[in-house]
């Protein structure tokens, strides 16, 4: 009997990523500035949100104006005399929504950017690391004590 025609095919599910990140093609660049350039101008260009809109937020969030031009050129290589300030970079992730923009600097340090719902499994996996390590050695303990003849 066929599948009905709303049924969804379990194997075509694929869980969501833990980590969102640019696709290193896209942010790739020889220079931090530039590196920084392309992520700004990636996430402006993949937002649902116009760059008048995405301004807009950005300027309601600072409480200051930013003007589209400014967007422009944070998100130019060509500009390197206008790379985005932490204030304006924070209110772009908030205008925008995008964690990839965090989630590239994290890249640099071996770090990631994982939503507060995950905290507490890292926290659970991390313990469990600990308790197996500390398992490991226990043993180890327990087999020279038994070589030496105290237990």
């Amino acid at each position: 009997m066929p599948p009905h025609p709303k049924q969804q095919d379990l194997l075509d599910w694929t869980p969501p990523a833990a980590v969102s990140r640019f696709d290193e093609h896209a942010v790739r660049a020889a220079t931090i500035e530039a590196r920084i350039a392309r992520a700004v101008s990636a996430a402006m260009k993949d937002s649902k949100l116009s760059r008048d809109e995405i301004a807009d937020r950005m300027a309601e969030f600072l409480g200051a104006p930013v003007p589209k031009n400014m967007l422009d050129a944070y998100a130019s290589q060509a500009r390197e005399d206008h790379v985005i300030s932490l204030p304006r970079f924070l209110a772009l992730i908030h205008a925008t929504g995008d964690q990839r923009l965090l989630q590239t600097f994290a890249d640099m340090f071996g770090w990631a950017v994982v939503p507060a719902r995950f905290v507490h499994l890292i926290e659970l996996a991390s313990a469990r690391a600990r308790e197996d390590e500390m398992k490991r050695a226990r043993r180890a303990i327990e087999r020279a004590a038994r070589r030496d003849g105290v237990l």
